[in-house]
């Protein structure tokens, strides 16, 4: 949605969408206005309690299968296995998602984890388009004045042009761009705690090759997935920036995170979005 500022005030019930890399303060910020009668819609929430709760299950029981005392427990029916991912731990998502390369450590086959970003992908487009569900039921059904929706990193990268028109309808678009240090520390993050990730099937194509052939490798069950990893996100960072930044002009609005630092309560929350508005990008 575009407004001027009046019109932005007078918005009744505020519905936001962030948008940005994992780590620019989306999450943080959702939770802070959760405090303030702000529904906290997480897209990574919803896409593992609901688009991909079964695969990631099937994922934990293969695992488990494993081990003897495990399999025959789950075989004879004696224990189950449950998901406990909450919206303070989303670690079964990004454990599902999985990481390219050598098997010995952890690694997966080429076509396994293009199976699983793949899946990872349909589930994130499904969880976008039910937002304006979501911000119904946050107003009828909980009560909750505003909603907030606090979208995944790879939403730049879904190629689902419905997802763009459902967002812009239901709500402001902001994305949090990340300033030149801000960017420095989330590549040091990275390389410090290497986790999964969501690429865009052809930008994974291409960056693949260019790593193989750089690294000598023959075969992609030679990659240490975790090397891969910090050598991917530097480049996936820059990918994704003009994404978004063209995604904001179109949609919504952008605030630096230096800007986002600022903000220690709702009431500075909305004073930027107003600052945001006036600037009209």
């Amino acid at each position: 949605m575009k407004f001027n500022v009046e019109e932005f005030r007078s918005w009744e019930h505020k519905c936001i969408t962030l948008l940005g890399m994992s780590g620019v303060g989306k999450t943080h910020l959702a939770l802070m206005l959760r405090e303030h009668n702000w529904f906290h819609y997480s897209g990574d929430y919803r896409i593992g309690t609901r688009y991909l709760d079964e695969p990631i299950l099937d994922n934990i029981k293969q695992q488990a299968m494993q081990v003897p005392f495990l399999k025959e427990l789950l075989r004879s029916d004696s224990i189950y296995i449950a998901n406990n991912i909450s919206v303070d731990n989303l670690k079964p998502v990004s454990s599902f998602l999985g990481k390219l390369g050598d098997p010995a450590q952890g690694g997966l086959s080429f076509k396994e984890f293009k199976r699983r970003q793949e899946l990872h992908r349909l589930a994130e487009i499904a969880a976008m388009k039910d937002v304006p569900e979501f911000i119904l039921k946050a107003k009828e059904l909980y009560g909750y004045q505003h909603f907030v929706n606090d979208a995944g990193g790879s939403i730049c990268d879904l190629d689902d042009p419905q997802v763009s028109r459902v967002l812009k309808q239901h709500t402001l678009i902001l994305y949090i761009k990340a300033s030149e240090q801000d960017e420095k520390s989330l590549i040091r993050r990275a390389e410090n705690c290497p986790k999964p990730l969501y690429y865009q099937e052809s930008f994974l194509d291409r960056q693949l090759d260019i790593y193989m052939k750089k690294k000598n490798l023959p075969f992609v069950a030679m990659i240490d997935p975790d090397e891969f990893v910090r050598w991917m996100f530097p480049k996936l960072l820059h990918s994704r920036q003009p994404l978004y930044q063209a995604f904001a002009e179109e949609y919504g609005y952008t605030v630096t995170t230096d800007e986002l630092a600022t903000v220690r309560e709702e009431a500075d929350f909305v004073r930027l979005l107003e600052q945001a508005v006036a600037r009209g990008s």
